[in-house]
């Protein structure tokens, strides 16, 4: 069961039927969600005395939690394991609203799912051996899986790869500017960035190099690429930008985590 469908259970939910997952297997609820795939049963909220599922997985917004999590109670028993993919809801919290759950296990997919391309991390609280097999079977279609050893890693997770396709896109969007004010139109140079940055994420993931490296030898002294990469290293305002982006991605966090704690807990985890 996928409770939320919006963008990142949207993407969850085209990445699992793309895979092969059978629609039949899958139950959406979510109110204001008009039509599901062909197949995919859509309810607007949980009729009572419905079987519990044997996944039930929270893809609504963070603040959405405290208010959906009763009329959830019943459908997560323990013999469901919960997955919850709410950025920065910790198990605390998730054992706090659903107290019978079985096996809790939080999800930081990112937008690329949806095509199979994308990283989720994953952390576990109360998991055994089948758990784990079976969070990793859900996720593996979606793309690259990563264990998190520790649940404070995953707020780590949520700025470097949960959030990052959103600078990508910014930067792509950038880079198309700069290539219209030299000529290119949108288009075009929208196209040559968009396969330039596939290419180039593919040449890092499967040479196991350093990308500073990789920069390095793409340049030749004097050249082109060389050029603009001096602007790029100039007093690290690259370096500094990104350090700059990713602190403030992760302080969100933080503070998104103590406002979604409740009360009743400690406030420092």
């Amino acid at each position: 069961m996928l409770v939320g469908c919006g963008n990142m259970g949207g993407a969850m939910l085209a990445g699992w039927l793309q895979s092969g997952v059978p629609a039949s297997s899958i139950t959406v609820v979510d109110p204001s969600l008009a039509a599901a795939p062909e197949g995919v049963r859509l309810l607007g909220s949980v009729p009572a005395g419905l079987a519990p599922p044997g996944v039930l997985v929270l893809a609504v917004k963070p603040q959405k939690l405290a208010e959906i999590a009763p009329s959830l109670a019943e459908q997560a028993g323990p013999g469901t394991m919960l997955i919850s993919v709410l950025a920065a809801v910790e198990f605390a919290t998730l054992r706090y609203h659903f107290r019978a759950a079985g096996p809790l296990v939080r999800a930081v997919p990112n937008l690329p799912a949806a095509i199979g391309r994308g990283v989720t991390a994953l952390a576990g609280d109360g998991v055994d051996g089948a758990s784990l097999a079976l969070a990793e079977t859900l996720f593996a279609p979606l793309g690259i899986v990563e264990w998190m050893s520790d649940e404070r890693l995953c707020a780590i997770a949520t700025t470097v790869s949960g959030a990052t396709p959103a600078f990508f896109f910014r930067i792509a969007d950038a880079m198309a500017f700069a290539a219209e004010a030299q000529g290119l139109s949108r288009e075009q140079a929208l196209r040559l960035i968009a396969e330039t940055m596939a290419g180039s994420a593919a040449m890092l993931a499967e040479a196991g190099a350093d990308p500073a490296d990789m920069a390095r030898r793409v340049a030749s002294p004097g050249g082109v690429t060389h050029a603009g990469l001096e602007v790029l290293d100039e007093d690290d305002t690259l370096t500094r930008l990104m350090g700059d982006t990713i602190a403030a991605s992760a302080e969100r966090n933080d503070e998104m985590t103590r406002a979604f704690r409740p009360q009743t807990l400690p406030q420092e985890q």
